[in-house]
């Protein structure tokens, strides 16, 4: 049987560099969703997933790739098909216990569906990094700090928070909640200087214990190296090979640019 993708896009490079790489994939997003797809696009209405899984069925779709922010589309319960209705209940007990839950439900019911679900590192090469320095040097005194940091991420992992925290001196001044990553280094940003100790403070980036790669997985881009500079912090850590770099030479380039290191660690906790 002949393999065919369908990309289930958000906003982002990284639905349009799938696409890129993979020419025959069938594009799709849901209506009220950004997307930085080339047409053609099917939209679909999250309220009508029967039509779309009709339409992957007719277009040889073998294998799904969800990727790129997507925010929550609008729902409109008088748009429902029979089969959307059908899901209400299950959907909105996922929706209940967070974004976690609903990406699990999504993945089971896209395989129920007789399609095989991958994640973006799966189509794409060097999309996160091998254990190590990626640019610049990991500082020793600031291990203390990437262990506060990682001790709290274990904590907080059982509550479906965010990814990402920021420690210095050993202190944490930064936890991603909802609002994402760019709010939190905003906040950061902002903190009464007297409360910061300048060349001290480092973003620390994994994914979340149990979370699930192929649709949820972390990523930093040309915009968090832009972010981390202006916050005032020196660098970053990710996880070896569960944290996608977005753009990757202009990652490296501005990271250069602006002193900010970047090394992939494995957890400390």
């Amino acid at each position: 049987m002949t393999e065919r993708l369908a990309i289930l896009a958000g906003s982002g490079i990284l639905p349009r560099l799938i696409q890129d790489i993979k020419s025959n994939c069938l594009a799709i997003s849901f209506q009220g969703v950004e997307h930085s797809m080339a047409q053609p696009v099917a939209i679909h209405r999250v309220e009508r997933l029967g039509a779309m899984f009709d339409a992957l069925r007719a277009g040889g779709v073998t294998h799904v790739v969800m990727v790129g922010a997507m925010q929550r589309p609008r729902f409109d319960a008088s748009q429902l098909d029979p089969f959307t209705a059908a899901l209400l209940p299950d959907l909105a007990a996922a929706m209940g216990q967070g974004d976690d839950h609903v990406l699990r439900f999504l993945i089971t019911l896209i395989e129920a569906q007789g399609f095989s679900v991958i994640g973006a590192h799966d189509v794409v090469n060097d999309l996160t990094l091998a254990q190590g320095d990626f640019v610049g040097t990991f500082p020793h005194e600031l291990t203390q700090s990437l262990r506060r940091a990682d001790h709290v991420l274990s904590a907080l992992a059982p509550c479906d928070l965010g990814q990402a925290v920021v420690a210095e001196a050993g202190q944490v001044i930064g936890v991603e909640t909802l609002q994402g990553t760019e709010f939190m280094l905003r906040c950061v940003a902002q903190t009464d200087p007297t409360l910061r100790v300048a060349g001290a403070g480092i973003l620390v980036k994994r994914p979340k214990a149990g979370q699930d790669l192929r649709v949820d997985m972390p990523a930093i881009g040309p915009d968090t190296i832009e972010q981390v500079a202006d916050a005032g912090l020196v660098g970053i850590v990710v996880s070896p090979e569960t944290v996608m770099i977005l753009d990757r030479t202009t990652v490296e380039r501005r990271a250069k640019e602006r002193n900010v290191f970047i090394a992939a660690r494995a957890m400390t906790c």
